[in-house]
């Protein structure tokens, strides 16, 4: 299947006749009420009518304002907590937003499926006939249409050996897939979709991938919450990343999937054992520290995918040396060599140091390492063939690559590509 560029996306929206938003959004909040003492019988409330007024706020969804325009996909990101979810049901109807002064908006044009509670109705004593024409029926089907649409519904789930089969006996994934395929065929306008792909094998998130395109094609407005950014970047036209239920930032896709990694790990936690390396060499020459620095020159314990970045080290001469070599490797978590260099072999000479002298050594680099946690090891040897150490840090450090990138390799080299009749 093709995939669809941000440019491409653009010039779209541009074509695209302009028309009423879809979804519109502006100062809305949500505010949840805690008290500090459950209520649990009449009584308890009757003999001490006081004692359950004191209550704790939660802002789960701040001041949120978007708009949607009709037959776009809109991803809503953001870490457990962020209020994502909160504005889905928000949107959905499920949940009131605040009231008084300074109330926002909400508004949605269109028939309306949220997809946020799948299999809801569901009943585990029935078998998938039963459920599928019942919650048909429940999303807004008649029951005419739910029995002419069944043969359909359980071709794309790919359920059919499983018909006769109560739903107790189902795996989630079973009942995921019965569930989605169900509500995919309800006539919406605008769909709310709610990390319902978490759960089912690859081939039928690719099947549920083609059939977004397929809605969106139909001009389908989809708002997309999820923690996938890999999907956001592949199916969204834009995004918005939200936190402690604000909003940080909207708009491209890529844009706001990279704000979302550096939000998970811009602050990266060093890996348990870290810093405990093995040190060996003779020491005419020291690394004193070693680090890694992002593309403005910041130190930094992430970098994200296809983004320039710098391995650094600081090193100190105890005596006189003629074209020192430096060097470094990288190691992925199962401790697999993924990268080896060393200066003298790209870059020549590195020149003469006398004893007392202190140097910065930056090798610049374009990340295309695959999303983990990578080990930095960084060297200095005599100048031969580097059998002769003078300072090894082997595990010095360590750093997180994140993106949504995944090849299945170690590494996403760059490459030039040309098609050509044979």
């Amino acid at each position: 299947m093709a995939t669809v560029s941000s440019e491409q996306r653009a010039r779209a929206d541009v074509a695209r006749p302009q028309e009423p938003p879809a979804i519109v959004v502006r100062g809305v909040s949500k505010t949840f009420r805690i008290p500090h003492l459950q209520v649990h019988t009449l009584k308890e409330r009757a003999l001490h009518p006081f004692r359950f007024n004191q209550f704790d706020e939660l802002r789960a969804v701040q001041d949120v304002s978007f708009e949607v325009p009709k037959g776009e996909m809109f991803g809503i990101v953001g870490r457990n907590g962020s209020g994502k979810s909160t504005l889905l049901k928000c949107l959905a109807g499920i949940y009131a937003v605040d009231e008084g002064s300074g109330v926002g908006e909400l508004k949605v044009r269109g028939r309306l499926s949220p997809f946020i509670e799948l299999g809801v109705g569901f009943n585990a004593d029935l078998t998938a006939y039963d459920n599928v024409i019942i919650n048909a029926i429940m999303l807004g089907l008649t029951a005419k249409e739910a029995r002419r649409r069944f043969d359909e519904i359980i071709a794309f789930s790919e359920l059919e050996e499983f018909l006769d089969l109560k739903l107790k006996n189902y795996s989630s994934g079973m009942y995921v897939r019965l569930a989605f395929s169900v509500a995919v065929q309800v006539d919406a306008d605008v769909l709310l979709i709610d990390e319902v792909l978490a759960v089912g094998d690859s081939s039928f998130q690719q099947k549920c991938f083609d059939q977004f395109h397929r809605l969106r094609s139909e001009g389908k407005t989809i708002v997309f919450v999820t923690h996938d950014m890999s999907s956001v970047t592949r199916l969204c036209n834009r995004a918005m990343l939200m936190e402690r239920g604000r909003v940080v930032c909207h708009g491209d896709p890529n844009r706001v999937a990279r704000e979302y990694h550096e939000l998970n790990f811009g602050r990266a936690p060093e890996a348990e054992g870290e810093g405990q390396e093995r040190r060996y060499g003779d020491r005419g020459a020291e690394i004193l520290d070693a680090w890694i620095e992002d593309e403005s020159g910041q130190r930094t314990g992430a970098v994200a995918q296809r983004e320039p970045f710098s391995l650094c080290l600081q090193i100190a001469f105890h005596e006189n040396l003629q074209d020192p070599i430096f060097g470094f490797r990288l190691t992925n978590e199962l401790g697999q060599i993924v990268v080896a260099s060393r200066t003298d072999r790209e870059h020549g000479p590195s020149g003469q140091f006398a004893p007392g002298q202190r140097t910065l050594v930056r090798m610049r680099l374009t990340n295309f390492l695959q999303p983990g946690r990578y080990t930095f090891s960084p060297g200095v040897v005599r100048n031969g063939m580097g059998n002769n150490p003078l300072d090894m840090r082997d595990d010095y450090t360590s750093f997180i690559v994140h993106g949504p990138i995944i090849t299945g390799g170690q590494t996403d080299l760059p490459y030039e590509l040309e098609i050509e009749p044979y």
